[in-house]
């Protein structure tokens, strides 16, 4: 599909020169040239995640459950160490009724400071990636793992991770996306409960079982702005998304 030239803009705003439009399936990550081991790929004994998990969903009676109450918990809430080192709580942002629900990790300094996930150069970043495809910041839900800094920006700790889980679950569950994006190994590894490396994630649909909510699995903008040279790959996964929120709109029709 040829780009338009507004995509062009936000595609060279991405800082990619030249984009080369892949086919809807993209190619298995493991065959793809490996570029230097990062941060963002070095678990050990990668396992085979559980796209093939299909537990019923129920809604229940946290569907019904209310945003403000849900806001009010989140806000309130001192389940691990966090809550004594935040300045605050940082939610989500987004259409309640969004078709794409993006997933990170953590807030870092500024979003504890603004209350806001994915803001800074990341989120600027994030923008002209949606952009990208057609897409704004308004148009998708946007939240973390955790809903608290953790010190230093260090990665979430497994209990810290555990408490907050259950906040994010009632957010899938209340805004019912067609499709997650997991931004990052530790988010796309945490949702998954695998150790696969993010290389190995990419290219594929997973399911993230909770919610039965179909998952694909990017790079994280922060990684992208240390990494420029993985822009590509997350245009090729930006690509695949926008393909299956067509096919899952098409689904929809029939």
């Amino acid at each position: 599909m040829p780009l338009t030239a507004r995509q062009q803009e936000y595609l060279k705003a991405m800082g990619v020169e030249v984009w080369v439009p892949r086919t809807a399936a993209l190619p298995v990550a493991a065959s793809e040239p490996h570029a230097a081991t990062t941060s963002e790929d070095m678990s050990p004994n990668p396992a085979t995640s559980p796209v093939n998990q299909t537990t019923p969903y129920s809604p229940g009676p946290l569907a019904t459950r209310d945003w403000d109450s849900l806001i009010s918990n989140v806000t309130s809430c001192t389940a691990c160490a966090l809550h004594s080192t935040r300045t605050q709580t940082v939610f989500g942002v987004g259409n309640r009724r969004a078709e794409l629900m993006l997933i990170g990790e953590a807030p870092g300094a500024e979003e504890d400071k603004q209350g806001e996930p994915f803001v800074g150069r990341a989120g600027q970043l994030l923008n002209n990636m949606l952009k990208a495809i057609g897409m704004t910041r308004e148009q998708v839900y946007i939240a973390n793992i955790l809903k608290c800094r953790p010190p230093n920006n260090r990665d979430p700790a497994p209990e810290e991770a555990a408490q907050c889980v259950p906040y994010l679950q009632q957010q899938i569950r209340l805004i019912q996306p067609k499709l997650i994006l997991a931004l990052g190994r530790i988010a796309a590894q945490r949702l998954l409960q695998c150790d696969t490396p993010l290389g190995k994630l990419r290219g594929h649909t997973h399911l993230y079982s909770e919610t039965n909510t179909p998952m694909v699995v990017t790079y994280h903008p922060a990684y992208l702005l240390r990494s420029p040279s993985e822009k590509r790959k997350a245009w090729e996964d930006l690509l695949y998304v926008k393909t299956r929120l067509q096919q899952a709109g098409d689904g929809a029709d029939n």
